[in-house]
């Protein structure tokens, strides 16, 4: 099947066209930052410069993604609805994701003007789903390996990890699409280290061809993850080089969208990649004709 336009909030992204979602986390433990961006201040200028640096969605998060103090869908609410009404106001050209399971959540942040939720633990509330079908608003359809929120995998085995990928994303999007969310706003992701070791990560990103070939726009959240530091035995703070390697290779087999911590960075990789299969032209090309 063959890859569509992209409609996210205002916006509309070709097939060619590599989109960077940046992360902004509204929590005090997340595992890259440590809270940098907890208050509002630090993170509304995170916003400024990611979108200044080429990043056309925000995903906004309000509980971190491994265990940690429980956070109850009120605080997590608290931390996220103002904070994504304040971003509406300031960028209203922006696509605004948030990251949650919730829906509570995501009924509160739908109205406070998002527009994507981003389901990274694939479908452990339904409700989430006729929330984004209500709204109108898009859908990331994640695989994570029936994993509980929040919790680590442990000597999780699948007898094909790609085959398991495909059939649990391909069920949620078309059951989104079937609820009513707009099947162009619809995204696969693959789940890198949710539900999965490091192995079923990079299998994951080897065979990422068989996810774009099934034409559902691919979202990949590869930044920093323990898959990369593995790979190369680096902490949390040297693994930039590694998820950049890493994106270079999904951006040529066709993922469509980057959640990422440095926007500046994946935005070149992508322009590079975008550029040598031949999707977009040189900003410059002067060598050899002055």
């Amino acid at each position: 099947m063959s890859q569509g336009t992209l409609r996210l909030g205002r916006r509309e992204f070709t097939a060619h066209e590599p989109v960077v979602m940046a992360i902004v986390n509204r929590t005090p433990d997340s595992f890259y930052d440590q809270g940098a961006t907890f208050r509002d201040e630090p993170a509304l200028a995170r916003v400024e410069q990611a979108v200044a640096e080429g990043a056309a969605i925000i995903d906004i998060g309000g509980v971190k993604a491994g265990p940690g103090d429980e956070v109850s869908a009120e605080e997590e609410a608290r931390r996220t609805v103002g904070f994504v009404a304040e971003v509406r106001r300031r960028f209203p050209d922006v696509v605004i994701s948030v990251d949650t399971w919730r829906h509570e959540v995501g009924e509160a942040v739908c109205e406070a003007g998002a527009d994507l939720l981003n389901d990274a633990w694939g479908g452990v509330d339904p409700k989430l789903a006729q929330v984004a079908a209500r709204h109108g608003v898009g859908l990331v359809c994640t695989h994570a390996g029936g994993a509980e929120p929040r919790t680590r995998p442990h000597r999780v085995t699948y007898d094909d990890v790609v085959d398991d990928i495909l059939r649990v994303t391909l069920g949620l999007a078309e059951r989104a699409v079937e609820l009513g969310v707009p099947r162009e706003s619809v995204l696969i992701d693959p789940g890198h280290d949710f539900g999965k070791n490091t192995r079923h990560s990079l299998e994951a990103t080897r065979r990422l061809g068989e996810m774009v070939e099934t034409g559902w726009p691919v979202l990949v959240s590869l930044s920093n993850k323990d898959f990369v530091g593995e790979t190369l035995d680096r902490p949390v703070k040297e693994r930039v080089i590694g998820t950049l390697a890493t994106t270079a290779v999904s951006a040529w087999l066709g993922a469509r969208v980057y959640r990422v911590h440095e926007v500046a960075e994946t935005r070149q990789v992508l322009d590079m990649v975008a550029t040598i299969a031949g999707h977009r032209e040189p900003a410059v090309a002067r060598r050899g004709l002055a």
